[in-house]
């Protein structure tokens, strides 16, 4: 066993939550935003401005998203250079046989191949043929074998949660709203999971509610901590910032949480707000707008399949409010009450910017 240590240590193998739940699925999601996401925006301005060559661009961008993906996790692996471009094979391939539930079956099936990868690596001197050999076809074997079931699982969780949304859009909206706000703060990736599980529709919109909640919602409630900058850091950038000061005290996180339990249901009964763009959208939030270029995309793409005729006053009304507005004023009306009932001090909220 003392020997089976030794050389994982010596591998940088490291078995752990962390390791596999956090900074591999934090790399994927970065994976699918320069792949998969950038290339929707792209495509969805070079449609709108009539640029064949930007459709285009785009259409590469979203081509590689495995491929992105899995050497994104490799490289959070700290993967060596021949197992990180062996893993280019390996994403493409568990991306195409996982379906819908892609991402999901990328992020597994990476992380085995990787680390599998790391094993081999330079143990042998023929390392140029044995490390991509080894890495390329466990990687491809568990895709073949695995993925089409990851997939399949991903894809049934997802709908369910989008056809309990339909059925109960108020539970579900708060349900929904508060946990993958959550999740965007905390430092693991509410952008993969919603990816992982195809999260679109109604239950995409609840989502988005929830990431727009914490983001806003914490850049709104910090501005005499952080002023203008910690507005723009937390609202277009992360709440992730935050983290920090929740550890220390937890009870600040509160009010972006109430934020988000209302905006949910709003959404989903009020606005019937709906992602119908890339599902990696839903949990995004305000970073960079990219989830509300989601919503956007998903509107142009309802639109081209004659899903809905054109886009509303309501419509906008609906993703403004729901992305700024009701964050933004529930969030900064509670978060006032905690600070006079002594729950939430100066500087509590204070980032080092």
């Amino acid at each position: 066993m003392e020997k089976l240590q030794q050389f994982l240590r010596r591998k940088d193998i490291v078995i752990s939550g962390k390791r596999y739940g956090i900074d591999a699925l934090g790399a994927m999601a970065q994976g699918l935003f320069a792949s998969l996401l950038i290339g929707t925006i792209i495509s969805t301005i070079g449609e709108r401005a009539g640029m064949e060559l930007l459709v285009t661009i785009g259409g590469y961008a979203k081509a590689v998203t495995g491929e992105a993906m899995a050497v994104a996790i490799g490289y959070s692996l700290h993967c060596p250079p021949l197992v990180l471009f062996s893993l280019v094979a390996v994403g493409h391939a568990a991306n195409t046989l996982g379906g819908a539930g892609g991402p999901l079956a990328v992020l597994l099936i990476t992380i085995f191949a990787a680390e599998f990868g790391k094993a081999v690596s330079k143990e042998t001197k023929i390392d140029i043929i044995v490390t991509p050999l080894a890495t390329i076809l466990i990687g491809s074997l568990l895709a073949t074998l695995c993925a089409p079931a990851i997939g399949s699982a991903a894809s049934a969780v997802g709908r369910a949660i989008m056809w309990a949304t339909e059925l109960q859009p108020f539970l579900m909206g708060v349900i929904i709203s508060v946990i993958v706000g959550i999740a965007l703060t905390l430092p693991i990736s509410s952008a993969a999971i919603c990816a992982a599980l195809s999260l679109t529709g109604l239950a995409g919109g609840a989502a988005l509610a929830g990431c727009c909640a914490q983001m806003v919602g914490f850049a709104v409630m910090s501005f005499k901590e952080n002023g203008i900058g910690g507005l723009f850091a937390q609202g277009i950038g992360t709440s992730m910032l935050q983290m920090g000061n929740i550890v220390k005290k937890p009870r600040i996180w509160l009010p972006p949480i109430i934020a988000s339990a209302v905006t949910g249901p709003i959404a989903t009964c009020v606005f019937q707000l709906k992602m119908d763009g890339a599902a990696v959208a839903s949990g995004m939030g305000t970073c960079g707008l990219v989830g509300q270029i989601g919503v956007y995309t998903g509107w142009l793409n309802d639109i081209a399949a004659g899903a809905k005729t054109a886009v509303t006053m309501w419509d906008w009304t609906g993703l403004l409010c729901i992305s700024f507005l009701l964050p933004a004023v529930i969030t900064y009306v509670a978060g006032m009450g905690f600070r006079k009932m002594g729950w939430i001090l100066d500087n509590d909220l204070k980032l080092d910017l």
